[in-house]
């Protein structure tokens, strides 16, 4: 059934209320559909802590292009005719969304059999895209797969995308199938690597296809940091994607000069449990079966499913930093927001005890009456894995992901992004490792012919100057001094 079909029609009015922004543009979206024009999301205002509290959604037809001299005497066809129609909604302070106004009025005509063809209706379910890529790969002609998708669904009125869409779908299919190369580029390259580089290590996993699923790889250097620098190591996959989507997962550690050192890095295809599986393994066999002590990495149930199959003596940690990014989202437009942010921050990084955080915690509950925020039990029933709530030690603390995320997007910033293919990102790799290596022999340079003199005369002082790096005896000396 098409969206919205069938139903009764239910107009917007201001003063309807919606449980998030995403509910807001699905009621939208769904009148609109009934009515017969296209929707899109124009504009949002954040707030202080950059939590989204206003939206605007229009008819996708508002605004007028701007045509330059030489298109006059050659317009082009557009959907823009300056339609004023639109919705507005806030966020109040219970966190519920509130439609603000709303204009109804269109200045075109509207028609409701044609809603599907807009772009913001059409999508392609699983089951044609499965069936249009085992069709593609048996040779069948692109315009019989649609044509056969049609008839499945019941009529070109009953399928809810156009052949274009299919085109367009496919050519992408095919240039991750055959990676324009970059498969065949890629083993050929890890393989002189393997040839000229000892210690070399790589591994690529292909679908029942054969198409480029995984790949992993770490060379000599990542491998023996990993034996001097693997007790404690952070995991994401946030910080990009290349051409083809597939998300880069390095696998990161720190120095003795407290900068980040990467440890082996893989793309992946998927972000489910399977394809973790299937990379930490690679990346234990790879370390000599020698695995970290802990892992650090955000709130991933897939990653943390993995975690506990591959690493089960591994202490996993949640990163902290991503969980306090969340809270002012969490807290939505509660009176309070400031404050409690504040207790939150004070009990995660100046309490001692875990039951001086608890009296407080249940202390900012009852002051703040935030007993009906039931996530907060979720989250403080496992606040055992936050980092480094309750740990006295820099062991988890000095491995922050601000910290190791600013070291990554130094390290590979320039080398590649998000239009970078598979071949050129494990080439630019390569050379942003050399400047990483470069980087950190000027640090040991620096340790071997400068010295911190010591701020005291304790004899505890000196011992650790003789055998730390600078970066790491100013560390502790900024905490001795700051005891007395």
């Amino acid at each position: 059934m098409s969206l919205g079909e069938g139903t009764n029609i239910i107009v917007p009015k201001v003063g309807m209320k919606f449980q998030d922004e995403n509910e807001v543009f699905e009621f939208y979206k769904n009148y609109a559909y009934q009515i017969g024009f296209p929707v899109r999301k124009r504009s949002s205002r954040k707030d202080d802590d950059g939590v989204v509290r206003y939206v605007t959604f229009t008819c996708s037809r508002e605004g007028c292009r701007l045509s330059g001299t030489n298109a006059i005497m050659k317009p082009q066809p557009t959907m823009q005719t300056g339609c004023k129609a639109r919705l507005t909604a806030c966020s109040e302070l219970n966190g519920i969304w509130r439609i603000n106004t709303i204009n109804l009025e269109h200045n075109h005509k509207t028609s409701p059999s044609k809603s599907r063809l807009y772009r913001c209706n059409r999508e392609i379910n699983a089951r044609v895209r499965r069936r249009l890529e085992i069709n593609d790969v048996a040779g069948i002609p692109l315009h019989k797969s649609f044509n056969s998708a049609v008839v499945e669904a019941g009529g070109y009125d009953k399928i809810t995308c156009v052949e274009k869409d299919c085109r367009n779908f496919i050519e992408k299919v095919r240039r991750l199938r055959l990676g324009e190369g970059d498969a065949v580029a890629i083993q050929a390259y890890f393989s002189k690597m393997q040839a000229t580089s000892p210690g070399f290590f790589f591994n690529i996993d292909l679908d029942d296809e054969a198409r480029l699923r995984n790949v992993f790889w770490a060379d000599n250097r990542c491998r023996q940091a990993c034996k001097e620098f693997g007790d404690v190591v952070t995991f994401d996959t946030t910080y990009l994607t290349n051409k083809y989507e597939m998300p880069f997962a390095p696998f990161v550690g720190v120095n003795h000069h407290g900068q980040s050192t990467l440890l082996g890095c893989g793309l992946i295809s998927n972000e489910d449990t399977r394809t973790f599986v299937w990379l930490f393994r690679t990346w234990l066999q790879c370390m000599h079966d020698q695995a970290p002590s802990g892992i650090i990495t955000d709130q991933d149930r897939a990653m943390q499913k993995a975690i506990e199959i591959v690493f089960p003596n591994t202490k996993h940690r949640w990163c902290l930093w991503h969980i306090l990014k969340k809270l002012p989202e969490k807290f939505g437009g509660h009176g309070y927001k400031a404050s409690i942010l504040a207790t939150v921050h004070g009990l995660v990084y100046d309490v001692q005890s875990c039951e001086e955080f608890e009296q407080g915690w249940n202390k900012m509950l009852e002051d703040y009456e935030l007993l009906e925020y039931t996530w907060l039990t979720g989250l403080y029933n496992e606040r055992s894995r936050w980092v480094p709530c309750f740990s006295k030690t820099s062991f988890w603390a000095g491995m922050s992901t601000t910290q190791r995320s600013e070291g990554i997007n130094a390290f590979f910033d320039g080398y590649v992004h998000s239009k970078t293919s598979l071949k050129q990102f494990v080439e630019q790799y390569e050379r942003a490792l050399r400047s990483k290596i470069e980087k950190e022999f000027q640090a040991d340079f620096k340790s071997f012919s400068h010295m911190v003199p010591c701020a005291t005369k304790y004899e505890m002082e000196k011992q650790f100057q003789s055998v730390y790096t600078i970066a790491k005896f100013k560390e502790f000396q900024e905490q001795f001094t700051g005891k007395f």
